[in-house]
């Protein structure tokens, strides 16, 4: 195969130093008002007067915030499935389909033709910075596996299909990549999550695989069922993939796998990088290393609001933006975009790192807070409390979601319940206990509030913990229709309904404790 890396070198340079001298206010206004001027005869920009904005802050005086119910409200229900002229003045060829991680209802978010060139060229950015770092890099000389959904689309209407984000990225793969991907096109129509996997594992071999990227759960599930089919008992990368240089992951909060991804390529020439790719569009990619953040892309279609997460039901909350922003606020992030989304809440929450250039880090998400009691939880406080209780234990923590167990007619109080894969061995219950025990101390060292609930049991019941065995969390999104592809197993659990059926799907599977 003809190695191209030294041509998307050359990109790369230019692309850097252009990045490199880019103001991040003036680009993010000149977007903003790019995207407002191509959106000024939609029935949206009719709504909001987009012929007569001039500046952010007009702008941010007609357009309201706004989440994903009230665009299908207002806006989208009634035009589905063709949104031209809409929210976006072009033909909307494709709606991504995601279903809520706190609950099961389906969204279908716009994605133009607009946004896919918007997505490729946060992609070929990553490339680039990872070309930056590796002078001897030859990415290109080989293939690039992702590990993503189906491209087997649903028809809505002639012209418009919709499908897994990610199956619509590899449809669209730009000419010069497509013979450089993995899987193959047939391959990666495939629906069945299990199916695709199994004939995946069997048509690597052979692959000179220089790229990997996916969700980090599903590439674990992934190299275990690799290893397997070659004979070992344990994945072995260095000896599958020779040359691979470049691990992707996005989606989730890595610090629970880093150490075992930081395994899998200690023989290997590959480096991780971060991604914050959404359905809404493609965020930000990680230039620098690890604890450096995510650097926002500025000129792709995008333009960013921050809100601080106190103020988001607010009557007027206050919204910063590249001119404004500052360090150390946990923020709600809002965005617009070349899709006809317009200050829409993207429900992640996010912290700024640097101002120059813009990085971030992902903190979770709005809907993402613990507070059945009145104990405040955000999501980064949970996940760090997670962890040490599985350092606590000497466990990897594979995957976990927590809810709330309310007060009953035998008990008063109520509490959280984790629900908690480790790798490897089913801990015994002393060892769960002590998981639970740290886990409620590192909560009370770092959140007042749950500190205060949980003084000598006044208001809630120390938390308690059951544990599913190696690949149940699969089998749940299995039976949800949540297999593979973009789909993540739900942390905080705030839907009653659904944490129900998680409890009901591990009571139904006992454990060999």
């Amino acid at each position: 195969m003809l190695n191209i890396t030294p041509l998307v070198r050359i990109y790369g340079t230019r692309r850097l130093r252009k990045l490199a001298a880019m103001n991040a206010a003036d680009i993010q206004q000149r977007q903003l008002l790019g995207l407002v001027a191509r959106a000024s005869r939609t029935t949206f920009g009719r709504d909001h007067d987009f012929k007569s904005i001039r500046s952010v802050t007009e702008f941010q005086a007609r357009v309201p915030l706004r989440r994903y119910e009230d665009f299908q409200e207002r806006y989208w229900g009634d035009a589905f499935p063709d949104l031209r002229g809409v929210t976006w003045p072009s033909r909307v060829p494709y709606l991504a389909v995601t279903s809520g991680t706190t609950s099961g209802r389906t969204k279908y978010i716009p994605c133009t033709n607009e946004m896919i060139s918007s997505n490729t060229m946060a992609g070929l950015d990553l490339i680039c910075h990872h070309l930056a770092s590796r002078p001897g890099s030859k990415i290109l000389g080989g293939k690039s596996f992702m590990l993503g959904g189906s491209t087997d689309f649903t028809d809505e209407a002639p012209g418009i299909r919709s499908g897994d984000l990610s199956g619509i990225m590899t449809a669209n793969l730009p000419w010069w990549f497509r013979s450089r991907s993995f899987p193959s096109q047939e391959l990666a129509s495939v629906t069945d999550w299990e199916l695709k996997v199994g004939r995946m594992v069997r048509a690597l071999d052979g692959e000179d695989i220089r790229l990997i990227g996916g969700t980090p759960s599903w590439l674990l599930i992934f190299f275990d069922k690799l290893a397997a089919h070659r004979g070992d008992s344990s994945p072995d990368l260095a000896k599958y993939f020779p040359n691979l240089e470049l691990m992707i992951h996005g989606g989730v909060d890595f610090k629970p796998y880093r150490a075992r991804f930081e395994a899998l390529i200690a023989n290997t020439r590959a480096e991780l990088r971060e991604v914050y790719p959404a359905s809404e569009g493609f965020i930000g990619v990680a230039d620098q290393a690890p604890e450096d953040g995510l650097r926002l892309m500025l000129d792709t279609g995008l333009f960013y609001e921050f809100v601080p997460v106190d103020e988001l039901d607010a009557r007027q909350p206050t919204r910063h933006w590249a001119g404004t922003v500052q360090r150390g606020i946990n923020y709600a992030l809002v965005v617009s975009s070349c899709a006809g989304l317009w200050s829409y809440v993207l429900g992640d929450t996010v912290e700024l790192v640097s101002r120059n250039p813009l990085r971030l880090k992902v903190t979770g998400r709005t809907s993402y807070m613990m507070s059945a009691f009145g104990e405040h939880l955000i999501a980064d406080e949970i996940e760090a409390a997670v962890r040490d209780g599985g350092v606590a234990i000497g466990s990897d923590v594979r995957d976990w979601s927590v809810g709330a167990v309310h007060a009953s007619d035998d008990d008063s109080r109520g509490g959280h319940l984790y629900i908690v894969e480790f790798a490897g061995e089913v801990p015994s219950e002393a060892r769960l206990a002590h998981f639970a025990r740290t886990l409620d101390a590192a909560l009370c060292a770092t959140n007042e509030d749950y500190e205060a609930h949980r003084s000598e049991g006044f208001g809630m019941n120390p938390p308690q913990a059951i544990a599913l065995s190696p690949g149940e969390f699969a089998e749940w999104m299995k039976s949800r229709g949540q297999l593979g592809g973009q789909h993540k197993v739900p942390r905080i659990i705030n839907d009653a309904e659904l944490f129900d059926e998680l409890r009901g799907f591990a009571d139904g599977n006992p454990l060999p404790l």
